[in-house]
Parts: structure tokens; C-alpha cells; sequence
């Protein structure tokens, strides 16, 4: 039993820059009118129900019982003071002349004093933060945050959507083991607990459905999860599945499936973003290199196919170039085999915009995790594994990389829980 969409819904989001102010503009222009919601499969994209002989492919928006983009309210927290609209023009991923026509609802929204630490973001400083004896006392201060925006702009539900900077690399480790560990480590400062963790903390204490969007830990560690399940919390990490890896999960499914070869893929980036200021130094981009090398091995399992995969090559890049700022460039180099051992080669230069490609994401998420929440659903949701680099799984699972099977187990969850039959491509209906 799925409960109804009353009343508003707050996204709150942890990091106002680029994403988050794209997010929101793109929101309000479509409310207004101004724009269409490109990208957001829970807008635009259509779900089949039952036989294809039947002819019916509504829109998911029209299928699932998801909050309309109207009912939303959004807030959040970051370092810099400046409101969205200003957020939105700094960061110019969006023309001024779309901005000035939603100026005063951008205008309105002002962040919260954001949990910060030089130590983790060593690329950015900050005034806008708070200050506390310890991460415990920074949790309850964003929980505080929490109960404060949710009463002042009547909200009757609230999702997070973690939209800031990646962190420095840190293993899980002892005191992400237990619940009771975790919160020994926030009363004691552990160095092993960084921001985002706090805000994930908070989050799914107070049983507010949280998303990842960095490839930070987060909610990605096993006290995480079992205070997930004592809330009756769904969450979801991590990374958003934007560019490059958005191309990979897309096209080695399809290399993969007329069992060609591959001997090397060779991936760079320049983008010249704040995120590609932070990954400019070495401890933040080994998160993001983690995050992004996981993908093609999973794929490809060449253990189960040596003979086309067992000798992969697979190298990553981030370089910061400020002049492309939010336009994100990824290159590509693939060297392939095919017929008899014979080489081929594939380029892909995919001039993106890694905000118009995120924002989308971080909304869909947000409906979503608030659909899991609304039908019970708490803990890990692998369904929504379609959106992430590296998707959070159960411990001891492999976490599934190929762009269509993650689609195929979202559809299916949505026909699943509005009681429609799945679709397995087995049976009569593969053929009517």
C-alpha cells in the first residue's frame, strides 16, 4: 500500500553550487512553463504495462504516484552565502536571460550554514559554516536545521540529496561497523567520519530517505544500513551516472553482447567546475577514481571470458581546465578486437554539461526515495542503481553496472509495486 502524495515535499540538499542550483532553476522554469524537464526518466520517459499488443505506455509521472514538481519545496545547506540565484549565475551553466525570468523564487532560497572541513575539501574554503565541539553536536545542529525548514514551509515529507563536493578517499573501517561505533565516532571527532556522513547521520535518523550523489562513503558503510533499517529509512549511493561512465554503462553492454574484445579503454575528463577543482588534488580524485574503475569490470566479468576480456587495460583521468567550466569534456580511446584477433579502435568525444546531466538525476532520485519511503521500502534501493556510478548493494553483492539491466529492474520495481504484471521477455508476451 503506497500512502498519498499530500501536501509538499522538501529536498534538501547538501551543496547549493552548480547541481543543486541547476536542479531547482530547472524546476521552477518548467512550473512556470518556460522549459520541458529533459532527462528526468520520471518526467519524460514511458513505462510499457502488460503485451505489447496491448498499447500501453503511459508516462511514468501518470503510472506511479509520485509528488508533482509543484508540491515541491526546496532547501539545504552550503559554505558560500549566496542564494540560488546567485549560486545559479556564478556557476553559469544556465543563461542569464532563463535566470532573470525565475530571479525572485531563486532569490528567496538562502542556504543554511553547511557542515565543513578543510581537511576532507583541502580545494575550497568556506565561511559559511558551523562550528561545534564535535560531529555529534554538528548532526543534531542539521537535525535542528531538518525540523526548523520542515515546519516553516509546512512540508509534509522531506527527502536529501547529497549534491556537494567529493571527499578525500577513506576506506570503511571500524568505526563504520556498528551503529553504536559510528556514534562513538561523531561524540569523538574520529577522523573517519567525514561531512557527508553527518548529514547522512542526521538524515536517516530522522528517517528522511537520503541519496548520494558523490562517491564519498556516506551512507555506504554497514552502521549506515542498520540504522536505515532501525528507521525504516530508504537510501540510495552513490555518484551520480552523468558523463563518461554514463557512455561506458551504455556502450560496453553492447561491445559485450556480440563478444567482441576489448585489450584498452583509456578515459579523460578536463572540466573546469568547482567539482573539477576539487578532484585536482590527489586524495579527492582516488574517491572519484574508485567510484568510476569498478564500472567496466563488472561488465564485462572477465573472469568468465578471458579469452575477450582478461587482459583489460583500463586507465582514468580528471584533469582541471578552468576554461570549460561546467562543460564537461571526456574523451575516450577504445581498443577492440573482433573476427580472428583483428583490431578495431573507438573515439568518443562527448562534450557534456555535467549539471544539465545531474540535475535530472537528483530529482528523479528524490521522487523515488520518496515513493520507497511512501511504500515501505527502507534500506539499500538497488532499483535505483540506474542513476549511479557505483551503486550501493547489499554487503557481499556485486553492484550491477550494465545501463539496461539497472532499467529493466526499475521498470519492473514500478510495475511491482502499482501490482502490474512484470515483464521478464520470457513466454507469450516476448511474442505479442
Amino acid at each position: 500500500m503506497i500512502k498519498e502524495t499530500k501536501g509538499k515535499l522538501g529536498i534538501l540538499l547538501p551543496g547549493m553550487g552548480a547541481v543543486a542550483s541547476t536542479l531547482i532553476a530547472g524546476v521552477y522554469a518548467v512550473n512556470k512553463g518556460i522549459s520541458k524537464p529533459i532527462g528526468s526518466v520520471s518526467q519524460m520517459g514511458n513505462i510499457r504495462l502488460g503485451k505489447r499488443t496491448e498499447n500501453r505506455n503511459p508516462l511514468i509521472k501518470d503510472f506511479v504516484p509520485l509528488a508533482k514538481l509543484t508540491d515541491i519545496v526546496f532547501g539545504g545547506w552550503d559554505i558560500f552565502e549566496d542564494n540560488m540565484y546567485e549560486s545559479a549565475t556564478n556557476a553559469k551553466v544556465l543563461d542569464l536571460a532563463l535566470l532573470e525570468q525565475i530571479k525572485p523564487e531563486m532569490e528567496a532560497i538562502k542556504p543554511m550554514k553547511a557542515v565543513f572541513d578543510k581537511n576532507y575539501v583541502k580545494k575550497l574554503d568556506g565561511t559559511h559554516v558551523k562550528s561545534a565541539p564535535t560531529k555529534m553536536d554538528l548532526a543534531e545542529m542539521v537535525m535542528d536545521d531538518i525540523r526548523r525548514f520542515k515546519e516553516e514551509k509546512g512540508c509534509e515529507r522531506l527527502v536529501m540529496v547529497w549534491c556537494g563536493s567529493t571527499e578525500i578517499y577513506i576506506k570503511p573501517g571500524e568505526v563504520h561497523s556498528s551503529i553504536e561505533k559510528l556514534e562513538e565516532g561523531l561524540r569523538n571527532n574520529h577522523p573517519d567520519v567525514p561531512p557527508s556522513m553527518v548529514y547522512a547521520y542526521a538524515a536517516v535518523k530522522m528517517g528522511i530517505p537520503y541519496a548520494n550523489g558523490a562517491p564519498n562513503l556516506s551512507c555506504d558503510v554497514p552502521a549506515m544500513v542498520a540504522l536505515a533499517k532501525k528507521h525504516k529509512t530508504p537510501i540510495v549511493g552513490k555518484d551520480f551516472k552523468t558523463g563518461q561512465t554514463l557512455m561506458k554503462t551504455i556502450l560496453a553492454p553492447g561491445l559485450k553482447a556480440r563478444s567482441l574484445g576489448i585489450r584498452g579503454w583509456f578515459s579523460t575528463n578536463i572540466l573546469g567546475n568547482r567539482d573539477g577543482e576539487v578532484l585536482d588534488d590527489p586524495d579527492n580524485f582516488k574517491s572519484k577514481e574508485v567510484s568510476k574503475l569498478g564500472v567496466l569490470e563488472n561488465i564485462l566479468q572477465p573472469d568468465n571470458n578471458p579469452d575477450l576480456y582478461k587482459d583489460l587495460y583500463h586507465k582514468v583521468r580528471i584533469n582541471y581546465y578552468p576554461p570549460h567550466g561546467d562543460n564537461k569534456e571526456g574523451w575516450d580511446n577504445i581498443d577492440i578486437f573482433g573476427w580472428l584477433g583483428y583490431g578495431m579502435q573507438i573515439k568518443i568525444d562527448f562534450l557534456c554539461r555535467d549539471s544539465i546531466l545531474a540535475a535530472p538525476v537528483a530529482l528523479d532520485l528524490a521522487l523515488f526515495l520518496d515513493l520507497a519511503g511512501r511504500a515501505d521500502l527502507f534500506g539499500i534501493q538497488e532499483w535505483l542503481s540506474f542513476y549511479l556510478k557505483s551503486p550501493q548493494t547489499a554487503e557481499g553483492l556485486p553492484p550491477q553496472h550494465d545501463i539496461f539491466l539497472q532499467q529493466e529492474k526499475l521498470l519492473n520495481t514500478l510495475r511491482h509495486l502499482m501490482g502490474e504484471e512484470l515483464i521478464t521477455h520470457l513466454g507469450m508476451d516476448y511474442y505479442y
